[in-house]
Order: C-alpha cells, then sequence, then structure tokens
C-alpha cells in the first residue's frame, strides 16, 4: 500500500505543478491525472482533502465505501484512510480539490475541533448534496484560499486557516439541513438500527462475541460509527452508545423480572466478561443493584 505522506508528493502523482504552500493546496480536479500503473489500487495520505467535484465517473473506494458523485457533490477524507480508485474507468469530470495537512493547523484550534466533524469518515452515500447557492459559496472559499497560496506572507496562513474553518462550519450547516429533509431515510436508518441491536440481545451472540458496539452495528448497516452517532444524536437527542446502553438496561431489566438467572449469568448472557462489571453498569445507569431491582418487583 503506498503512504503518500506530504501534499508535495501527491501533486508529483497526479503529474502537478508543485503546490506554492508546502502544507495547503487548491488545485482543479481535471488537471489530476491517475495515471495506470500508479499507486491507486490503494493508497492511503496524510492530510486532509476536500473535494467539490462535478460529472464525476468510476469506482472509487474510501474505507469499504464506494463513493457515487453526483453534481454538486463535496466530499471529505481524512489522513491515513484507505483509498482506491479504478484508473481505467476513472473521470475526474470538474471542480475544485483542497488539501491541508494537520500541521496547517497547529496553534489554532482547529487542531482540536476538526475532529467533531464527523463528515470526514462518513459514508458515500451520506456525502454532501449542495444547491447552487450552496455551490457557490463553497467554491468562493476554495478560490479565497488558492488566492491566498499566491501570496506567502506573515497573515497567509491566520487568513487560510479562517478560511477552512468557514468552509467547515458551512458544511455542517448543510450536514444538518441535509438530515432535516431527508426524513423518510432516516427514519428507516432509525427502525434497522433498532432491529439489530434488538436482534442481537435476543439472540445468543452477546453471549459469543462479547458487549455490542457501535462499530458492530454501524458495519451492519454499511455506515461510518460517527454518521451513526450523528444521525440518532440529531433526531433523537442522544448518540449511537447511549441507544445501545438504554436498550442493554432494559434487557438486563427483562431478564431480571421474568427468569431465575443468576446475576453472573445475566452478565455472561448479555456479553459481560464479569459479573462485577454487569453490576457496576447497571446501577450507575439505575441506582440500583440487579438484585435490588428483583426485589422491588417481588
Amino acid at each position: 500500500m503506498k503512504n503518500i505522506q506530504t501534499i508535495t508528493e501527491f501533486h508529483r502523482l497526479l503529474s502537478l505543478p508543485e503546490p506554492q504552500h508546502p502544507l495547503v493546496s487548491v488545485t482543479q480536479s481535471e488537471l489530476c491525472k491517475f495515471e495506470a500503473g500508479g499507486p491507486w489500487a490503494q493508497f492511503i495520505h496524510q492530510f486532509y482533502c476536500i473535494a467539490l467535484k462535478r460529472d464525476v465517473k468510476g469506482k472509487i473506494k474510501y474505507g469499504q465505501q464506494t463513493y457515487d458523485y453526483d453534481k454538486g457533490i463535496l466530499s471529505f477524507t481524512a489522513p491515513r484512510q484507505v483509498q482506491s480508485l479504478d484508473v481505467q474507468t476513472l473521470e475526474c469530470g470538474t471542480g475544485l480539490l483542497l488539501m491541508f495537512h494537520p500541521d496547517l493547523l497547529l496553534r489554532h484550534p482547529l487542531v482540536t475541533t476538526i475532529s467533531q466533524y464527523g463528515f470526514f469518515s462518513y459514508a458515500v452515500h451520506e456525502a454532501l448534496h449542495l444547491s447552487p447557492t450552496e455551490e457557490e459559496d463553497i467554491s468562493a472559499l476554495f478560490n479565497k484560499i488558492a488566492q491566498e497560496c499566491q501570496h506567502i506572507d506573515r497573515h497567509t496562513q491566520d487568513i487560510i486557516l479562517s478560511q477552512i474553518d468557514l468552509l467547515l462550519n458551512y458544511s455542517n450547516r448543510f450536514y444538518e439541513r441535509q438530515f432535516i429533509t431527508r426524513k423518510n431515510h432516516t427514519s428507516d436508518l432509525l427502525i434497522k438500527f433498532q432491529a439489530i441491536v434488538d436482534g442481537y440481545f435476543n439472540s445468543d451472540q452477546a453471549e459469543e462475541k462479547g458487549l455490542l458496539t457501535v462499530q458492530q452495528v454501524a458495519a451492519a448497516m454499511h455506515l461510518s460509527p460517527n454518521y451513526l452517532s450523528d444521525m440518532l444524536r440529531f433526531h433523537t437527542g442522544q448518540n449511537a452508545q447511549q441507544h445501545i446502553q438504554l436498550r442493554l438496561i432494559e434487557k438486563a431489566k427483562e431478564i431480571l423480572v421474568i427468569s431465575s438467572l443468576t446475576v453472573g449469568e445475566i452478565a455472561y448472557q448479555l456479553g459481560f466478561e464479569h459479573p462485577q462489571s454487569f453490576s457496576k453498569f447497571f446501577k450507575a445507569k439505575t441506582h440500583l443493584s440487579p438484585l435490588e431491582f428483583r426485589a422491588s418487583f417481588n
């Protein structure tokens, strides 16, 4: 697997001129040349990419998902994520590609806040679709960053970072709009999420595989854990982990009331390695020990 360390190296692989700033670059996507025999079958890079692309064709994988580009799609890729391209079928279309290295963010609040933007790891079909007006706003920010890269002085980095910060905030707004306008899709996802969680606790999977994780549910739904949690939090006020824990407590209460299983047997059935861990978890959520809860129903 090819590990592309710098933006300069990435430019060279795409047959682009060297970037004017070593830590940030904006280029037209139609100028990128993905040569056959290059590293594109499987690669990672050590920087962030935000791409505004139109009329892209071909198979582009990010993690385990396949991007399905359409007009006005804004896509996000984070450092150290596995990607693959089929250069035989790839057509780059038109658009803009922003790349910036994590070192650019040092001594700026973005160095910590950028991890809060879950769309860098979203499943492909949740990439950001833009209205014409939104696309104009985003394009203007890309162009402003490109202009700043042309004359580097002591103000350049601060101005570029302020534009990236604004770009991410706009994207966050547009994603929330996308959540709101796709209620039917979200409702289906919520139903599927609940079915997967219930199926896990109503079978012997927990005893065999251990405690259910957000990663397991997200994989079953072909979503990223970040997107799944963001979607649930936006519509219910609780993230995926909180929903799983709530169902776990409900199932524990059900077993305590309708069965005579010991606390240890219930703990193992629900996926806990140690009964003490289950008892501690149960009391933290209900303010009662499992036996105290059972006794309250006798």
